[in-house]
């Protein structure tokens, strides 16, 4: 009998009494695990009822007592992720290395978070007027609502939870149906650390848990990240609602390469940026733009490199491990096919990897796709998989027209040892994350995460400094306490 896995209310694991639920794979065997119910209406408002009845104490609560339960958080994760990351493997694919990985970058966001008294802080103005002082004061903006992707089911959350702990909010997380185990573990995590019950709630569910949290009235953000066309739902269904918003959605991320670049570093971060985590990040490179002459020299270094790549069981010695879902799986490997109808050059098939792991798996090696054409789909759609794309160019003017012609504005990086053209290169692509010979410039916890156009809708960036603005709201106080010898009257508008 599969594992049955309840919502996180109040401090308590409740099992699902709707009549709808999901199975939760084992994308390595192929295998369901375990079962986890969809939340019906009397359950989301059981959640958000829970968030908001635990908002008043943990509003009230020092600064000093948050900021301890949040160490306390912050070294049980230490001691106990190698567990975590059996779990997200278990559920999502990626290789245990990489699991380790994804849980040490949501830790900076927690580590951030420790510093909270300090961005917290308000400011003053003595004698702004005659005897009149002015501060402003930062507080929390009540319930928030936060709806994680699958591909980073401990990660993701984790740049937005602990800055709105922190802050004085409570929190509803709705994680992916696919991986929902990592949230209920974190949650677990929370009340050992001494965190108050209500405080952080777990919510599962599919589309109707997800419009619950944007349609309650008792709900004052959301902070999403997916896909463009959800992102983009998300922002104006909630923004409608008047909730303040971060949206982050999808990419297409380019690695322009000019013919000064060391192509042995550009290959080796290329195979990096584009297979790991089976391709399933957002920041994950998918468009190598090669500046002539350099192509069929690159490729010949990528291609030899993917020849290395292990593809099997993440429990194992492998170096990537299989799809989340056999439709993911199904979907990314037809744009294969699609390159081939388009007349692209398929330089190294994953359709025809040998796995190390069951036969039953989703699995789709590392693919290397040579001369796609832009017009084709393989070129313009995010594919959320192990395929890397190489367009050819003439020039870096080429290049840089390239990308700033896309919809997307996530990441991109550029490899080359010539200073001007990199210093040029960053003040003139339309990308909101830019790597310098650094192929995956995801920023760490300080400063903010989130791109351009269609890769980011609504009010803020994620987690650093914008992310303590997002999760509080700010009074401005003027304040006069009269001298007692003061008085008579005076109807005019009040002057220096």
């Amino acid at each position: 009998m599969m594992s049955q896995i309840g919502h996180w209310i109040s401090g308590v694991e409740v099992y699902s009494k709707s009549s709808r639920s999901g199975k939760v794979f084992d994308p390595a065997l192929g295998q369901p695990v375990a079962e986890v119910g969809f939340a019906n209406q009397a359950e989301i408002d059981a959640a958000i009822a829970a968030a908001k009845a635990a908002f008043p104490a943990w509003k009230s609560t020092t600064l000093a007592k948050r900021q301890q339960v949040m160490f306390r958080f912050r070294e049980l994760l230490e001691n106990n992720k190698s567990e975590l990351a059996q779990i997200i493997t278990r559920e999502h694919g990626k290789v245990l290395s990489d699991a380790l990985g994804e849980i040490t970058r949501g830790q900076e966001v927690v580590e951030f978070a420790c510093g909270a008294p300090q961005l917290l802080k308000g400011e003053y103005s003595e004698n702004a007027s005659t005897n009149v002082d002015v501060y402003s004061l930062k507080q929390p903006l009540g319930v928030v609502g936060i709806i994680s992707p699958f591909n980073f089911p401990a990660m993701v959350p984790m740049w937005f939870f602990p800055v709105a702990i922190s802050a004085g909010n409570t929190v509803v997380l709705k994680p992916s149906e696919k991986d929902p185990s990592a949230a209920m573990w974190l949650a677990r995590l929370w009340k050992e650390a001494g965190l108050p019950d209500g405080v952080f709630n777990v919510l599962h569910g599919d589309k109707e848990a997800v419009d619950g949290l944007l349609n309650h009235p008792d709900v004052a953000s959301i902070s999403f990240v997916g896909s463009t066309p959800i992102a983009q739902y998300i922002y104006e269904t909630a923004a409608r609602n008047g909730k303040r918003v971060q949206a982050l959605g999808g990419a297409k991320n380019h690695m322009l390469v000019l013919p000064d670049a060391d192509l042995d570093l550009v290959a080796d971060s290329a195979v990096n940026a584009g297979f790991g985590s089976a391709g399933e990040r957002c920041m994950a490179i998918s468009v190598v733009v090669a500046v002539e002459p350099v192509a069929d020299e690159l490729i010949s270094k990528i291609s030899s490199r993917m020849s290395q790549i292990r593809v099997g069981d993440g429990r194992r010695s492998c170096d990537m491990g299989p799809l989340v879902t056999k439709e993911h799986r199904d979907k990314v490997a037809s744009y294969i096919s699609i390159a081939e109808q388009d007349g692209a050059s398929i330089v190294v098939d994953g359709r025809k990897v040998n796995p190390d792991g069951d036969a039953n798996g989703f699995w789709l090696g590392p693919t290397l796709i040579d001369k796609v054409p832009l017009s084709s789909k393989v070129y313009r759609e995010e594919i959320f998989g192990p395929v890397l794309s190489v367009v050819r160019v003439s020039s870096y003017e080429e290049g840089l027209q390239l990308i700033n012609s896309g919809a997307f504005g996530n990441g991109t990086a550029i490899f080359t040892n010539d200073g001007g053209a990199a210093r040029k290169f960053q003040n003139e692509v339309e990308v909101g994350m830019i790597g310098i010979n650094v192929p995956i410039p995801v920023p760490v916890a300080y400063f903010s995460f989130g791109g351009w156009k269609h890769s980011l809708f609504g009010d803020s960036r994620a987690h650093g400094e914008e992310g303590f603005r997002f999760f509080t709201q700010t009074k401005v106080v003027t304040s006069r306490w009269l001298d007692p010898s003061h008085g008579g009257i005076n109807l005019g508008f009040p002057q220096n």
